[in-house]
């Protein structure tokens, strides 16, 4: 086969070691880019300072590896501090956010990706919205949101769980409101960082969780304002323990570290996907 335009991604956290879940959704995206003769690239999303560690990013490539996946390049989001605050620079000068004092717990999950069974980034009630003005600069120590169009749906296919819309706006009829963007303590939020990545990366399809999906409409939003293309989407159903709770790095037991500890082998691994 002739090297085709595929290119893919897997985007691991360095906060707790991967679990059954992930390793199912990270192969996926490997067999899917394997299948388009494609290019993979690791992502490295260390950007929560309080929660990353070297130790797990050590072990996640291991048993990346171990599970043979491999991929083409990498990076390191904590190196890119620079570039994103470039994109948030634009974001400003063009009026798309505006600075915000509200709500500490969604900040201190802002640099996290939302997930199914966590509360979703609550729906804005607009009470810090600006005039949609220009700003000079970037404050310090301030955060931000992004406005968002009150009432468009962002449609989107998704090439595993089909067609999907999600209502932007400051009211109870709304799926998501105005978002964070960037923390005062100068990160990005995910939204942010995952778009700016995606873009330089030049990802042609993301595959994740399905709990994700309601992000997507957040980052078609961000990419329409960065002047950014929209890659192709392909949502994973989520795995869950006996209770039907999604798996989580909480999951100690099913974790690939423990599982290989306990002499499972990369195939006794790939059957439980």
């Amino acid at each position: 086969m002739s090297p085709s335009t595929y290119i893919g991604r897997l985007a691991p956290s360095p906060t707790g070691l991967l679990h059954l879940g992930h390793a199912r959704t990270f192969w996926i995206a490997y067999e899917r880019a394997r299948a388009a003769n494609g290019k993979l690239w690791l992502r490295d999303e260390d950007l929560d300072p309080q929660r990353s560690r070297a130790d797990f990013a050590a072990a996640m490539r291991e048993d990346l590896q171990w599970l043979g996946i491999t991929w083409d390049a990498e990076m390191r989001q904590s190196e890119r501090i620079a570039l994103y605050r470039e994109a948030m620079e634009k974001l400003l000068r063009e009026g798309f956010v505006y600075p915000c004092t509200c709500s500490r717990k969604d900040l201190q999950q802002a640099t996290q990706a939302p997930h199914e069974d966590s509360e979703d980034e609550p729906i804005y009630n607009g009470r810090c919205r600006s005039s949609s003005a220009p700003i000079a600069a970037l404050a310090p120590n301030t955060n931000y949101r992004f406005r968002v169009p009150d009432g468009e749906a962002l449609r989107f296919i998704d090439a595993h769980a089909g067609p999907q819309s999600f209502v932007a706006g400051c009211d109870a009829n709304a799926d998501f409101g105005d978002f964070l963007v960037w923390r005062k303590d100068g990160l990005p939020s995910y939204q942010l960082a995952c778009v700016v990545d995606d873009a330089a990366m030049r990802i042609t399809e993301v595959v994740r969780g399905r709990d994700l999906l309601k992000s997507t409409a957040r980052q078609i939003l961000l990419q329409r304002a960065l002047g950014f293309s929209t890659p192709g989407y392909f949502h994973c159903d989520l795995m869950r323990d006996d209770t039907g709770v999604r798996l989580a790095k909480r999951h100690d037991a099913l974790s690939l570290r423990a599982m290989r500890e306990a002499g499972l082998s990369t195939q006794d691994v790939r059957e439980r996907f």
